[in-house]
Formats: C-alpha cells, structure tokens, sequence
C-alpha cells in the first residue's frame, strides 16, 4: 500500500519494497523501436529508478526520483521524453504550434555529463530518429546555431550556454513541454540556480517537469515546491540504504603527501586494474599527479578547467579507447563520465563534502560493475573526512597511517609484493642551467692569486710606464686631460 498525498513535494513516497518487481522494459510500457535499440547495446533489464520512473513519467505527472550515481537515471527520463515528443512524420507533428521548435529540454551541470546523455538518448532514439542537439559552452556557435535552424525535438545543455542562446532569442524554449533537471544539486552546488530559474521561466508554464538526484538537500526541496506541481517522489532504495554504491569496496587510509605516488604506482600494477580516474582538488595538482605518472611510466591523461573543450574530448576520448590507463581529473569530471572498464577510483584528496565523496566513487561500480575506491587523508583533514564518514554512515571513523610499504594496505589493495611504484627507472637529474652570463659550474679548484711578483713580465711592463704614455682609461682619474669648451671653441686649461 502506497501513500498517495501530493500536497508537497516528497509525500507522496514509493519504495521497491512497495512495487511489484517488472521484468522488461516492454512492462513498463517502452515503446517496441525503443525495446529494439536498447537491447542491441545489452540493455535488456530495467534497473529500479527506471522501473519507478518511467511509468509515471509516461502519465505525464511531475516527478522526482532520487537514486545512487551510476544507476540508470538517463534512461528513467530519456525514453519518456522520446515516446512524448512527436517527430516529423508523426500524425499531430504539423499540428504543433511551431514545429522545429524544441519540444523536449535535459539540463546539466557540466559538458561531460551533458554529452554523456544526449549519446545515452541518442543511443534508445536509433528507430526512432529524434533530432537530438547537445549544446555546451567550450566550442563554435556555428554548428549549434545552423542546428537550431534546421530544428530539433530535443535539446540538451548546460545552462550558461543555453542561457546564452535564449538571450540572443536564437533558441526558443517557449513551446517546450517536457522539462528534466539531471543532477540537481549539483547544479544547485555551482551556483547555476538563478541561471536554471531563467531558463524554467522561458518554458510553457504548464509543462511536465522531471527532477532528478543522488541527493536531496533543502534547496531542492524548495525548488520543486516553486517550479513543480504536485510531484511524485520516487526513490530506487529505502530510506535507510547507503548512499554510495554497494557494489563498490572502499578502502580510507592515512597518508602522507610525498608516499601518495609510490602508492598509486604500486596499485596500478594490481592484477584487479583495469581502468583508473584519480581525482583531485586543484587544477595544478591534477596536472601534477598525471605528469609524475607519466615519469614512472604510466600512461595517463588529464581533464581540468584549464583545458578548453577540444583537448578534454581529446582525453576522455583515448581514456574511452583504453589509450591511457589513468584519467587525472577535478571535480569536473565527478559527474557525467561513464566509460566502461573503471575499475578504481582514488580520491588523491580528501573530498569537501559527502556529496562530492558518493559522485567521484560513482563513477566506478556502474550498472552492477564492481568496483574499487581508495581514499587518502592528509593529516590536515582527518577531521573533514569524519564529518564525511558519519554522514554517509561508513565504518571508517578513525582512518589507519599507512605507507606504500605496509603490509595491510598492500593485501587489501591485492598489490603485489616485491614492486615498486615505477616501471621505468628513475631519470637522472639533469645539472642545473647556468644564470645569464655567469660560467658553467665545474668542480676544478679556483685559481689562486698571485702577487706582484708572480705575474707576467708584461702586466708588470704595463704598470711601470709613464702616465703620459698609457692611454686615458689607465691612468689616474685626476691625471687624465680634460677638453673644455666655450661657446663651441676649446678653451685652454689654466694653471692653477
């Protein structure tokens, strides 16, 4: 029995433990062109947010459904949206209002995830062919814009960019009916909100809108009371269930600073690896760690807010092709990056928040995958990683001081024994460069000095002459002659 008050946002609550458990997306209600192009890629089996979501999203209700990374959110709203627009071809198309205007609007907080889920939507869409357009900053507007006058059905963004382009009235979101916000409080978290209510705004007042979430903080809260009506609360787990993963084994240890290479080193060469993404704080420590893997011979590639879009396509790309073993990131790549194969994720630096802690581990341990975190805390922020652990309710209060040769981490972490953290040696240094116009540093004894008798005949030679006879730079500065003029005419010296 479920309990169906709609007053607020969060009452009306349904629970696995309250739903008869469907089988195929067919049960659902998917459409079969979707069905066909879903089970070409393996995706045969509807995971719970999916079997939560998707029928009552069909209905055409508002929704919100919250569940952990990583586990087939995209799909939740991607097939309503595809079954709800109507393409050319269809029998109403024409009679929409301005056909080639967006019908459907995803938005997300970064370019990965936003291009994660236009291929994701894209991928279910291969029989039935939606004009689907991913628009994000970093890149051209000439594409997006010739795009946009050719038509689409539907758009997916993130709002800076989108807000961009409604400003130059070069996208029209007013006859846009089905609303989805992937990620929310991490949109929230960005400082994104005032952005994200513009763009709501521009929307038909009474579209569908679909929330969607790992978490449920306060803001969200107060966002779907303004923006939402009536929604329905769906969550993929009970109330009590863990917010990370289960399917992820998580390792904490206490580190220090200059052993956290030697560490990750030696774990790269565990039997178990297979892909990594190591996360960091700081842009220069990302390209740090990723430059010193590459020293001990490890391939690696990096994504930070410092590269422009090309070049973080560009390494997601090899990471994807299994070209690099190690992606290095920030924060940024936290969310949206879902590559097969992930096998661990270090958090390099403790997290700042528990949020930030569930979505950087989230991106291994995907779809059923199994998975490895390791985390390592500084001395410095054992006490944010406590604030972490009670609230994510995980059993490492008091993290244990490991180093790359303790025999306890090397068992958890299935490392081999007898290894080292580099699989080329060392590069010797190399000397250090001379300052401009100084001499190369040589080991050979300085030369002594010699006195006046020691020196050559002719600097003594040199020294005897008479003043007259050496020139004006050697002499005496009082004895040397001076030229004086007057009015344009040499004036002779007088005796003094």
């Amino acid at each position: 029995m479920t309990d169906t008050q709609t007053d607020t946002p969060g009452d009306a609550t349904q629970s696995p433990e309250w739903l008869t458990t469907q089988d195929t997306f067919a049960d659902l209600g998917t459409a079969a062109e979707i069905i066909k192009a879903l089970s070409e890629k393996g995706i045969t089996q509807p995971f719970p947010i999916q079997e939560l979501a998707i029928p009552i999203a069909l209905t055409g209700a508002d929704l919100i459904g919250q569940a952990r990374t990583g586990t087939g959110k995209t799909l939740a709203f991607g097939i309503p949206l595809l079954q709800h627009v109507l393409l050319p071809g269809d029998a109403d198309y024409e009679e929409l209002a301005a056909p080639g205007k967006p019908q459907a609007l995803v938005l997300a907080p970064t370019r990965e995830l936003a291009v994660q889920v236009g291929k994701d939507i894209e991928t279910a869409a291969k029989y039935r062919p939606a004009r689907i357009l991913t628009i994000y900053g970093g890149v051209g507007y000439d594409d997006q814009l010739d795009t946009l006058v050719e038509g689409v059905d539907i758009v997916v963004g993130t709002p800076g960019r989108l807000l961009d382009l409604a400003q130059r009235r070069s996208l029209d979101l007013s006859q846009v009916e089905r609303l989805v916000l992937d990620e929310a409080d991490e949109m929230l978290n960005m400082g994104f909100l005032p952005d994200v209510e513009t763009l709501i705004s521009k929307t038909r007042k009474d579209r569908q809108t679909l929330l969607f979430s790992a978490t449920m903080p306060s803001a969200i809260v107060a966002l779907a009371k303004t923006h939402m009506h009536q929604p329905v609360h769906v969550r993929a787990e009970g109330h009590d269930a863990q917010m990370t993963v289960p399917d992820t084994t998580q390792y904490v240890y206490q580190t220090h600073d200059l052993d956290k290479p030697e560490i990750l080193g030696k774990l790269l060469q565990a039997p178990t690896m297979g892909k990594m993404m190591v996360f960091t704080h700081t842009k220069r420590a990302a390209q740090r760690v990723a430059d010193d893997l590459v020293e001990r011979g490890f391939s690696a590639a990096t994504i930070h807010g410092d590269m422009g879009q090309g070049a973080r396509e560009a390494s997601l790309k090899k990471f994807r092709k299994d070209q690099v073993l190690v992606l290095v990131c920030t924060d940024v790549a936290a969310r949206g990056i879902d590559v097969a194969g992930v096998t661990h994720v270090v958090n390099y630096e403790c997290p700042d928040s528990p949020e930030t802690y569930v979505h950087r581990i989230g991106r291994t341990g995907r779809a059923g995958a199994i998975g490895v975190a390791v985390t390592f805390v500084d001395w410095r922020d054992v006490t944010k990683w406590k604030v972490i652990n009670r609230a994510l309710e995980l059993p490492f209060a008091e993290p244990v001081e490991s180093y790359s040769t303790t025999p306890e981490l090397l068992a958890e972490l299935g490392i081999p024994e007898n290894i080292t953290g580099r699989i080329v040696p060392a590069k010797p240094p190399e000397p250090k460069a001379p300052k401009a116009g100084g001499r190369p540093f040589t080991k050979e004894r300085p030369r002594e000095r010699r006195n006046r008798e020691e020196r050559p005949r002719t600097d003594r030679a040199r020294e005897e002459r008479p003043l007259e006879e050496r020139p004006n730079e050697e002499r005496p500065r009082e004895k040397r002659p001076r030229n004086r003029t007057r009015n344009g005419q040499r004036v002779e010296r007088t005796a003094e």
